[in-house]
């Protein structure tokens, strides 16, 4: 296994000046700027090119969840002001089946300002076809660092999906330190977002226009997509002074039988569109080998553990596991396989499934940026001093970089 007592959060530090931070983001999604580290070479360019630095024939995976506007303002009769916002369904615990019901719901929720709401039920406004309406909100039980908030609404034949449409609020990122304003309600979300279900968005699509992903499938490349809904977990910091006893946040994706078969057919030419489709990749992985070798839960209970993959320590080869992934998909007859991750990768782990990374420019001491040391080793050092001495743009809504393996590594 791992020891993660040899990794010192320290070393993965650096010096963030504020106003490297992309409070928007730039004019036009293809205008924003490149990072390109290939054959330990870094050079730079604009995104718009990115397929002149493609190796041919690859497959790129994009995150294709949308971002729900899940940050609901309620109002006490005290006046006081109850931030709720949703992160995932707990009954129906289901995305698609939540979003569309016309009924109560129950939701996992982070509550700010919760000292003012000690109990009772909590409302706010919202519109639809010109008629007022209200959603409220109860507190139901503690849910480790969150709340089960059950939420009700007076408009008949509404979804809670359109619901929050109307009532909530984009969630930004919090180190924007801005409120959403209405052209966040499309620059936050890529242009081939289809499934609802993230509060946060996967920021390394947002650079792609649809000409873009028109002309790299006239180019040669191939595109597939994934869907894995982004929790607020993805701005959670460390704060443990060891790795080992950081909790990684728990996120639920899904992915086409189809999807499964084409990582097969492209094994070695996979780039991931950011971290999020990148542990969606790797976990699939580690699901094969967890049916491989018939874990406990691992035929029913598709679901991985932060740890789960340095304790395996597998050598089961990339087409086995995709293989037993296409079996237990015929088994049981699934068009579409569903499971939920909270692997974390460090320095240290062993991809897999991938051959490259479209991925943004991370936060000091992240996990993302764990993920992205695991991949380019100490080479992240020097990419991330070369964007910071070339006016790169940082975190969101900043610049993108196209990161593959030292060539020392293969």
């Amino acid at each position: 296994m791992l020891k993660t007592d040899n990794i010192n959060l320290t070393d993965y530090d650096y010096l963030l000046p504020p106003d490297r931070i992309a409070r928007y983001p730039a004019n036009e999604r293809d205008l924003s700027r490149l990072l390109v580290f290939k054959d330990n070479i870094i050079s730079k360019d604009i995104f718009r090119n990115i397929g002149q630095h493609l190796p041919h024939d690859s497959l790129l995976v994009f995150n294709n969840t949308r971002v729900i506007t899940a940050r609901i303002l309620f109002r006490k009769e005290t006046g006081a002001v109850i931030e709720v916002l949703c992160l995932e369904p707990l009954n129906p615990a289901e995305y698609e089946s939540s979003l569309s019901s016309e009924g109560p719901v129950e939701w996992k929720c982070i509550i700010g300002n919760l000292k003012k709401w000690k109990s009772g039920t909590i409302k706010a406004s919202y519109f639809r076809s010109g008629t007022e309406y209200e959603i409220f909100a109860k507190r139901v039980k503690q849910e480790g660092d969150a709340w089960r908030v059950r939420f009700e609404w007076n408009s008949e034949g509404t979804t809670f999906g359109e619901v929050i449409e109307l009532a909530g609020i984009l969630p930004l990122p919090p180190y924007l330190e801005r409120e959403a304003e209405p052209e966040d309600l499309k620059r936050y979300q890529t242009v081939y977002s289809r499934i609802k279900g993230s509060v946060a968005a996967p920021t390394a699509g947002l650079h792609f226009t649809e000409q873009m992903v028109r002309n790299l499938k006239a180019s040669g490349m191939h595109s597939t997509e994934i869907t894995l809904h982004v929790g607020a977990g993805t701005f959670k910091p460390i704060k443990s002074k060891s790795i080992s006893d950081h909790e990684m946040h728990y996120e639920h994706f899904s992915v086409s039988r189809e999807t499964v078969r084409l990582l097969r057919e492209f094994k070695g030419r996979i780039i991931p569109v950011g971290t999020t489709s990148v542990r969606t990749l790797e976990s699939l992985y580690w699901l094969g080998v967890k049916l491989i070798n018939k874990s406990p839960g691992g035929s029913e209970e598709l679901s991985l553990g932060q740890w789960d993959p340095y304790e395996a320590e597998s050598d089961i080869p990339v087409d086995e596991s995709i293989d037993a992934i296409l079996r237990y998909m015929n088994e049981k007859k699934l068009q579409v396989i569903h499971a939920s991750t909270g692997i974390i990768i460090i320095p240290g782990y062993e991809f897999r499934m991938i051959s490259g990374i479209i991925t943004n420019f991370h936060q000091p001491m992240s996990t993302l940026l764990l993920l992205i040391s695991a991949w380019v080793k100490e080479s992240w050092k020097d990419i991330y001093k070369y964007a910071l001495e070339n006016d790169f743009r940082f975190l969101s809504y900043g610049d993108s970089s196209l990161l593959f393996r030292r060539q020392n590594d293969f």
